[in-house]
C-alpha cells in the first residue's frame, strides 16, 4: 500500500516537472525576438518599415549576432535562418504607411528600447 502512494506521487511529480519544462521553453520562445524575414507580406506576422532617423521609429532595433542574445521584448533582433526558428516573421515595406511597425537600425545593443510602447503587442 505504501509503495503504491509513493509510486503515484513520484508519477504526479515527473508529470509537474515536465509541464514546467514544457512551460518554460515556450514562454521562452513567446519572448525572444528570434526574426526571420519573409519574400511576401501575407508571411509575415508583422510588416515591418525601416526609417532614416531614430526618431521616426517606434522601435530602435539592434541585431545582435547569436540567438541567446536575443532577449524579451526590447529590440535586441536575431535574424534567423528558417522560418520555422523565429518568433516571429516580419515583412520589410517600401513605404511607411504600408507597416505595422517602423523600426531604426541602431549601432550599440544599449541604445536597442521601445519609443512607442502603444506598439509593443506585435512582438509579443
Amino acid at each position: 500500500m505504501i509503495l503504491k502512494e509513493y509510486q503515484s506521487k513520484v508519477i504526479i511529480m515527473k508529470k509537474l516537472i515536465f509541464i514546467l519544462i514544457c512551460l518554460t521553453f515556450s514562454f521562452s520562445k513567446l519572448y525572444s525576438q528570434k526574426i526571420y524575414s519573409v519574400s511576401n507580406d501575407y508571411q509575415a506576422d508583422v510588416k515591418v518599415f525601416v526609417t532614416d532617423h531614430d526618431y521616426q521609429a517606434d522601435l530602435l532595433v539592434y541585431k545582435v549576432s547569436y540567438d541567446y542574445q536575443a532577449k524579451n521584448n526590447t529590440g535586441l533582433w536575431y535574424f534567423t535562418d528558417y522560418d520555422y526558428q523565429a518568433a516571429k516573421k516580419i515583412y520589410f515595406t517600401k513605404y511607411d504607411y504600408q507597416a505595422d511597425l517602423k523600426i531604426y537600425f541602431v549601432n550599440y545593443d544599449y541604445q536597442a528600447k521601445w519609443r512607442n510602447t502603444e506598439k509593443k503587442h506585435l512582438l509579443f
